[in-house]
Protein backbone atom coordinates (compact mmCIF):
# COMPACT_ATOMS: atom_id res chain seq x y z
CA UNK A 1 0.00 0.00 0.00
CA UNK A 2 1.45 3.44 -1.07
CA UNK A 3 1.90 5.69 2.11
CA UNK A 4 3.31 9.16 2.86
CA UNK A 5 7.09 9.07 4.39
CA UNK A 6 7.15 13.08 4.96
CA UNK A 7 5.48 15.94 3.84
CA UNK A 8 7.10 19.55 4.55
CA UNK A 9 5.93 23.16 3.44
CA UNK A 10 7.60 24.64 0.41
CA UNK A 11 6.00 27.75 0.75
CA UNK A 12 2.77 29.24 2.31
CA UNK A 13 0.54 31.87 1.25
CA UNK A 14 -2.82 32.38 -0.72
CA UNK A 15 -2.39 28.78 -1.65
CA UNK A 16 0.46 26.18 -0.31
CA UNK A 17 3.11 24.10 -2.30
CA UNK A 18 4.05 21.08 -0.36
CA UNK A 19 6.49 18.47 -1.38
CA UNK A 20 5.82 14.86 -0.12
CA UNK A 21 7.73 11.75 0.04
CA UNK A 22 6.16 8.72 -0.72
CA UNK A 23 6.75 5.24 -0.58
CA UNK A 24 4.75 3.28 -3.57
CA UNK A 25 3.38 -0.37 -3.43
CA UNK A 26 6.51 -1.60 -4.67
CA UNK A 27 8.81 -0.15 -1.92
CA UNK A 28 10.12 2.26 -4.67
CA UNK A 29 10.19 6.21 -2.66
CA UNK A 30 9.23 9.53 -4.63
CA UNK A 31 8.73 12.94 -4.23
CA UNK A 32 5.25 14.71 -5.16
CA UNK A 33 4.15 18.24 -5.31
CA UNK A 34 1.05 19.34 -3.87
CA UNK A 35 -0.82 22.92 -4.15
CA UNK A 36 -2.88 22.72 -0.68
CA UNK A 37 -5.78 25.01 -2.14
CA UNK A 38 -9.27 25.76 0.01
CA UNK A 39 -12.85 24.35 -1.34
CA UNK A 40 -14.70 26.58 -3.34
CA UNK A 41 -17.91 26.47 -4.83
CA UNK A 42 -19.47 27.15 -8.55
CA UNK A 43 -22.97 27.81 -9.40
CA UNK A 44 -24.98 28.34 -12.96
CA UNK A 45 -27.87 30.66 -12.51
CA UNK A 46 -30.60 30.12 -15.14
CA UNK A 47 -33.66 31.31 -16.11
CA UNK A 48 -36.32 29.02 -17.34
CA UNK A 49 -38.71 31.08 -18.83
CA UNK A 50 -36.28 33.20 -20.75
CA UNK A 51 -33.72 30.26 -21.38
CA UNK A 52 -31.32 32.06 -20.61
CA UNK A 53 -28.03 31.76 -18.12
CA UNK A 54 -25.81 34.00 -16.00
CA UNK A 55 -21.78 33.53 -16.45
CA UNK A 56 -18.88 36.49 -15.77
CA UNK A 57 -15.89 37.30 -17.54
CA UNK A 58 -12.26 38.56 -16.06
CA UNK A 59 -9.06 39.10 -16.61
CA UNK A 60 -7.07 35.76 -15.25
CA UNK A 61 -3.38 36.14 -15.22
CA UNK A 62 -2.47 32.48 -15.98
CA UNK A 63 -5.18 33.22 -19.08
CA UNK A 64 -3.22 36.33 -19.66
CA UNK A 65 -0.09 34.66 -19.80
CA UNK A 66 -0.62 32.09 -22.57
CA UNK A 67 -1.67 35.02 -24.54
CA UNK A 68 -5.88 34.31 -24.62
CA UNK A 69 -8.68 36.67 -24.42
CA UNK A 70 -10.57 36.37 -20.89
CA UNK A 71 -13.10 33.34 -21.10
CA UNK A 72 -16.63 33.05 -19.94
CA UNK A 73 -16.49 31.14 -16.23
CA UNK A 74 -19.02 29.62 -13.96
CA UNK A 75 -19.93 31.98 -11.03
CA UNK A 76 -17.54 30.69 -8.37
CA UNK A 77 -15.85 31.79 -4.90
CA UNK A 78 -13.35 30.53 -2.45
CA UNK A 79 -15.61 28.75 0.55
CA UNK A 80 -15.97 30.80 3.27
CA UNK A 81 -19.34 29.59 5.09
CA UNK A 82 -21.94 26.70 4.28
CA UNK A 83 -21.45 25.97 0.11
CA UNK A 84 -25.09 26.97 -0.43
CA UNK A 85 -24.26 30.15 1.69
CA UNK A 86 -21.33 30.85 -0.46
CA UNK A 87 -23.00 29.89 -3.76
CA UNK A 88 -25.82 32.88 -3.00
CA UNK A 89 -23.50 35.28 -1.85
CA UNK A 90 -21.09 35.03 -4.92
CA UNK A 91 -23.99 34.93 -6.91
CA UNK A 92 -25.07 38.39 -5.80
CA UNK A 93 -21.24 39.66 -5.47
CA UNK A 94 -20.14 38.54 -9.36
CA UNK A 95 -23.83 39.09 -11.07
CA UNK A 96 -25.92 41.00 -8.53
CA UNK A 97 -28.71 38.14 -9.08
CA UNK A 98 -30.06 36.93 -5.69
CA UNK A 99 -30.81 32.91 -5.37
CA UNK A 100 -32.92 31.01 -3.62
CA UNK A 101 -33.41 27.72 -4.75
CA UNK A 102 -30.02 25.65 -5.19
CA UNK A 103 -30.22 22.24 -6.94
CA UNK A 104 -26.92 20.39 -5.66
CA UNK A 105 -24.69 19.06 -8.68
CA UNK A 106 -21.81 17.08 -6.68
CA UNK A 107 -18.50 18.25 -5.05
CA UNK A 108 -15.52 17.42 -7.27
CA UNK A 109 -12.08 17.24 -7.23
CA UNK A 110 -10.39 19.79 -9.70
CA UNK A 111 -6.92 18.59 -10.23
CA UNK A 112 -6.88 15.49 -8.07
CA UNK A 113 -3.31 14.76 -9.37
CA UNK A 114 -1.36 17.95 -7.70
CA UNK A 115 -4.41 20.03 -6.39
CA UNK A 116 -6.62 19.49 -3.12
CA UNK A 117 -9.25 21.97 -4.51
CA UNK A 118 -12.63 20.53 -4.36
CA UNK A 119 -15.39 22.64 -6.03
CA UNK A 120 -18.97 22.24 -4.89
CA UNK A 121 -20.89 22.84 -8.32
CA UNK A 122 -25.01 24.48 -8.22
CA UNK A 123 -27.56 25.23 -10.89
CA UNK A 124 -30.11 27.95 -9.92
CA UNK A 125 -32.89 28.44 -11.09
CA UNK A 126 -33.56 32.66 -11.18
CA UNK A 127 -35.92 35.27 -12.76
CA UNK A 128 -35.70 38.53 -14.34
CA UNK A 129 -37.03 40.16 -10.89
CA UNK A 130 -34.20 38.46 -9.25
CA UNK A 131 -31.57 40.71 -10.95
CA UNK A 132 -31.36 43.27 -8.02
CA UNK A 133 -27.61 44.99 -8.96
CA UNK A 134 -25.30 45.27 -11.29
CA UNK A 135 -22.94 42.92 -10.25
CA UNK A 136 -19.32 42.93 -11.20
CA UNK A 137 -17.36 41.57 -8.00
CA UNK A 138 -15.96 43.21 -4.78
CA UNK A 139 -13.85 46.76 -5.66
CA UNK A 140 -11.12 45.62 -2.68
CA UNK A 141 -10.91 42.52 -4.50
CA UNK A 142 -9.85 43.92 -7.81
CA UNK A 143 -11.88 41.27 -9.98
CA UNK A 144 -13.20 43.46 -12.40
CA UNK A 145 -15.98 41.20 -13.35
CA UNK A 146 -18.15 41.32 -16.28
CA UNK A 147 -21.47 40.13 -16.29
CA UNK A 148 -23.10 38.19 -19.19
CA UNK A 149 -26.69 37.05 -19.71
CA UNK A 150 -26.83 34.59 -22.38
CA UNK A 151 -29.15 32.40 -24.12
CA UNK A 152 -28.56 28.74 -23.29
CA UNK A 153 -28.77 27.27 -27.16
CA UNK A 154 -25.86 30.31 -27.64
CA UNK A 155 -23.93 28.90 -24.45
CA UNK A 156 -24.39 25.48 -26.08
CA UNK A 157 -23.11 25.98 -29.47
CA UNK A 158 -20.17 27.31 -28.05
CA UNK A 159 -19.65 24.40 -25.98
CA UNK A 160 -20.17 22.20 -28.91
CA UNK A 161 -17.82 24.49 -31.38
CA UNK A 162 -14.90 24.12 -28.19
CA UNK A 163 -15.06 27.65 -27.62
CA UNK A 164 -16.20 26.50 -23.97
CA UNK A 165 -12.70 26.62 -21.49
CA UNK A 166 -13.64 27.02 -18.30
CA UNK A 167 -13.92 23.66 -16.64
CA UNK A 168 -16.62 24.66 -14.50
CA UNK A 169 -19.25 25.93 -16.75
CA UNK A 170 -18.93 22.75 -18.76
CA UNK A 171 -19.62 20.61 -15.93
CA UNK A 172 -22.50 22.78 -14.73
CA UNK A 173 -23.83 23.26 -18.59
CA UNK A 174 -23.74 19.76 -19.65
CA UNK A 175 -25.53 19.09 -15.93
CA UNK A 176 -28.21 21.37 -16.48
CA UNK A 177 -28.54 19.95 -20.06
CA UNK A 178 -29.42 16.68 -18.87
CA UNK A 179 -31.56 17.63 -15.89
CA UNK A 180 -33.64 20.17 -17.51
CA UNK A 181 -32.92 19.67 -21.65
CA UNK A 182 -36.43 21.68 -22.64
CA UNK A 183 -34.44 24.27 -21.51
CA UNK A 184 -32.23 24.01 -24.48
CA UNK A 185 -35.11 23.83 -27.09
CA UNK A 186 -35.65 27.14 -29.17
CA UNK A 187 -38.48 28.97 -27.45
CA UNK A 188 -42.25 29.06 -29.94
CA UNK A 189 -42.91 32.32 -30.94
CA UNK A 190 -46.93 32.06 -30.12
Amino acid sequence: MTEILSSRALYEGWLNLRLVRLRMDDGVECDRHVVEMRRAVAVLPYDPERRVALVVSMPRTPVMLAGLPDMLEAIAGILEDEPADCARREALEEAGVALDILEPVGQIWSIPSVVTEKIDYFLAPYYAGDRVADGGGLVEEQENILVHELPLADLWRRFETQQLQDGKLVILLLTLRARHPALFEPLSEN
